[in-house]
């Protein structure tokens, strides 16, 4: 479990950018952290990985203070973290390379295995000996996330991971997050983008550095009102479901993602027919 208790961070002679967040992560949720541009959402997933230094209040991971110099190496192994930029990751030019930069401890065998099976997770089993400057930046977010994976992290948040990514891979990504978390994954999902709200189990909204609400994905449609007070735009598919639900079709959201959804609802139409 991660939890943050009375976290406040402000950069040198400037305002603070979160004040007094107090947030509970437990072992195999997906929490979507939603807030505009400037909210402190990103600020936050930095705090958590360990990449800025806590100030005020206190993080925990698995009951490990993060500010605590000897739980640092520990904690360091049990959080992984990906950036919206995949090249600002990258190191090599060979996906070989690359992967085996983090395993540089184990023998040539291990090494192999654990390759194949973290490039597999990620759809790009195909794609071992390849150069990463030919691949497409989806192609190499996948590849980014892949080396995250082969550290054997139990927490993974994702930094606006899909923001310079076209739709097809963007749907990658959402895919691969579907995966992981079939694969008791603890998983902090970090946006601005409200379709991505699909891939929680809780949604939590931040706001001028403040959580300001929570919201379960089952209880999205009767908390719509919500999303509309804090100026984050209802999904239309959300809103599809809504209009469905009006008319005595009832979908549960719950472990659902906008592709099934729309799935689901071709199907109804085509039964409707």
């Amino acid at each position: 479990m991660i939890k943050i208790n009375n976290l406040t961070y402000g950069y040198k002679k400037g305002k603070n950018i979160l004040r007094n967040i107090n947030l509970e992560i437990k072992e195999n949720e997906t929490v979507v952290i939603m807030g505009k541009n400037g909210s402190g959402k990103s600020t936050l997933g930095k705090l958590i990985s360990g990449i800025l230094k806590v100030k005020r209040g206190n993080i925990f991971i698995d009951g490990l203070d993060i500010s605590d110099k000897k739980n640092k190496e520990k904690i360091i192994n049990e959080i992984g973290i990906v950036f919206q930029n995949p090249e600002n990751q990258i190191i090599f030019n060979n996906i070989e390379d690359e992967l085996s930069f983090s395993l540089d401890k184990l023998d040539k065998k291990e090494k192999e295995e654990i390759i194949k099976d973290v490039l597999k997770k990620v759809h790009m089993e195909d794609k071992t000996n390849e150069d990463l400057y030919e691949l497409s930046l989806g192609q190499k977010q996948r590849i980014v996330i892949s080396e995250v994976l082969a550290k054997k992290p139990k927490y993974i948040i994702f930094d606006e991971p899909t923001t310079m990514i076209d739709s097809a891979g963007k749907e990658e990504i959402h895919s691969i997050i579907k995966e992981l978390k079939k694969e008791e994954y603890t998983i902090i999902y970090i946006t601005n983008m409200a379709d991505e709200m699909l891939l929680a189990d809780r949604i939590v909204i931040i706001e001028n550095g403040e959580v300001v609400d929570t919201i379960l994905k089952d209880e999205l449609i009767n908390k719509i009102n919500i999303l509309v007070k804090h100026g984050i735009k209802v999904p239309l598919i959300i809103q599809i479901v809504q209009a469905l639900k009006e008319e005595g079709i009832d979908i549960n959201l719950n472990e659902l993602s906008t592709e099934e959804l729309i799935l689901k609802i071709k199907g109804i139409a085509k039964n409707e027919k």
